[in-house]
């Protein structure tokens, strides 16, 4: 905790000594900020509400026998009615939108934003609604606003029986290009099950299921195959290797006769007083310690091949078939040639089976991925063909129910008004948001030149950067010069301060002087 305390002084102190350059860069972006935000224009809201009687006749004589639209539905069909391109070029024709526009890509733009500037909302479960548009000029947001009321109370006299009609046309259409896909997909599905039927097992398992189950245990058997002649070979190579190791020859020395044992731990402390040299002396102890049990090891070793041949002189002849180590030896490279004959039996099985499958499955790689495709494609198709037919009877109930009678009736409420005080931006809350944008971008700079060129405040920092040793440390006296600089800089960076926050509150309080003036 102490050294995180630390660490944070030491971000603090670097920071604050660059305090000017983040002054200056948090006014520089606190001028920008102000005039970005003065400079946004203002946005007037039209708005009208609508009324949707729903209550209608038909509706309790219609109970039971089809499904009644909500006002989800309700208002998905508005919103589709509405906001679509012909209306939306319409709706330029009628509020002479068009006026100004001399290029097919200036007419798409306007469309665009028309598209993502007009809204229909809900206001509650009373079956009214709001349509409403913003814009610099409040006339032309009302002028929408009235063309698109124009259009929406039209389309609901006339125009719903041939947009039914037009949606069930295409739906119609997609119906039956679904079916063929339907069709087809299913087509191939049976194909492909009546030429893989032999694939199946009883337990449900199909080709591919099998035959990854058997490469499992093929590959397991191989591996347990290669495990048992590893260790028979092993035990091979022991016996072998008993005989040097009992009777060795009378003329050799002890080099050459090798005791595993022994020779591992000699081996062992040789590398360790090799270990030793290279940091200490002759003289060290635990150099001597260490040569001192290297010669001991080999003195053991000595006696120890003294006392095997003793041994091999007293029992010529019977030196290794009476050995106990070689007679275990012996039983178990019979186990282990007995178990490496069942494990290749029981390979040489599972490799037969192996190819007996992959013969009947004929293309068995392409397999899996095909039948994998041939579902997908055909849960897709369904899917999207299920909702192609619950939505065209819905759109042929609609049909019916427009041709009996209006289920709704549309009634203009509050006509179209634009707002006489713009409704955006907020500018009483993006100046606070530009204060503290300005107030984080000289922190951060100062920040970042306090990392592009950093500076040490202590030795111990200075240590773990560099990894030098530090030698001393010189501490600086401050005199009566310095100190009345230091405090007229920090008197300055208080004064720069207080004048940003002083800006910035008083462009604060004109705005909020003139929007109470306005409203």
């Amino acid at each position: 905790m102490d050294e995180i305390l630390r660490q944070a002084l030491t971000i603090l102190r670097a920071t604050w000594k660059h305090r000017r350059l983040g002054m200056l860069v948090a006014w520089v972006v606190g001028a920008i900020a102000a005039g970005m935000i003065l400079r946004i224009p203002n946005q007037f809201e039209a708005s009208a509400r609508i009324y949707v009687d729903t209550q209608s006749i038909l509706r309790p004589l219609m109970t039971g026998l089809a499904v009644q639209p909500n006002i989800e539905q309700q208002i998905m069909m508005l919103s589709r009615t509405l906001i679509s391109r012909p209306n939306l070029e319409k709706l330029v024709r009628m509020a002479d939108l068009d006026l100004n526009i001399n290029s097919k890509a200036q007419q798409e733009a306007l469309i665009d934003s028309l598209t993502n500037t007009l809204k229909i909302q809900s206001l509650g479960h009373d079956n009214l609604y709001t349509i409403s548009h913003r814009d610099p000029d409040p006339v032309k947001a009302q002028r929408v606003v009235q063309a698109l009321v124009s259009i929406f109370i039209e389309s609901s006299l006339g125009d719903k029986r041939q947009d039914t009609d037009s949606a069930r046309k295409f739906l119609e259409e997609q119906i039956r290009n679904y079916e063929k896909k339907l069709e087809l997909a299913e087509n191939r599905l049976k194909e492909f099950k009546l030429r893989n039927i032999d694939m199946t097992t009883s337990e449900g398992l199909g080709g591919v299921d099998r035959l990854g189950e058997l490469t499992t245990q093929l590959n397991t058997a191989r591996l347990q195959l290669r495990e048992a002649e590893q260790s028979r070979d092993a035990l091979r190579r022991q016996i072998v290797g008993e005989e040097p190791v009992l009777l060795p020859e009378a003329s050799g020395g002890t080099s050459s006769v090798s005791l595993p044992e022994i020779d591992g731990r000699i081996d062992v402390q040789k590398r360790n007083l090799d270990t030793l040299l290279q940091r200490y002396t002759e003289q060290h102890p635990d150099v001597i310690g260490a040569r001192r049990l290297i010669k001991d090891l080999e003195e053991q070793k000595r006696e120890e091949l003294k006392a095997r041949k003793k041994f091999a002189a007293a029992n010529p002849g019977a030196s290794i078939s009476n050995n106990p180590v070689y007679q275990q030896l012996k039983v178990s490279l019979a186990e282990a040639e007995a178990n490496t004959a069942s494990l290749r039996a029981r390979v040489s099985e599972y490799e037969e089976r192996y190819k007996r499958i992959t013969n009947i499955m004929k293309s068995q790689p392409q397999l899996e991925s095909e039948f994998a495709q041939l579902n997908r494609d055909y849960d897709i198709d369904k899917k999207n063909y299920e909702q192609l037919i619950a939505r065209r009877d819905s759109a042929q109930l609609t049909g019916d129910l427009d041709s009996a009678g209006s289920m709704a009736d549309f009634r203009l409420i509050d006509p179209p008004r634009a707002s006489s005080t713009p409704v955006a931006p907020n500018r009483l809350l993006l100046f606070p948001l530009g204060l503290v944008l300005a107030i984080a971008a000289g922190l951060f700079a100062a920040f970042a030149a306090s990392q592009i060129r950093p500076v040490f405040f202590d030795s111990k920092t200075l240590r773990d950067t560099t990894g030098l040793h530090v030698l001393g440390v010189v501490s600086l006296i401050p005199n009566e010069a310095r100190r009345l600089k230091e405090r007229t800089s920090l008197h300055r960076f208080l004064l720069a301060t207080g004048g940003l926050v002083l800006a910035y509150a008083s462009g604060l309080g004109i705005l909020t002087y003139l929007a109470q003036r306005v409203s």
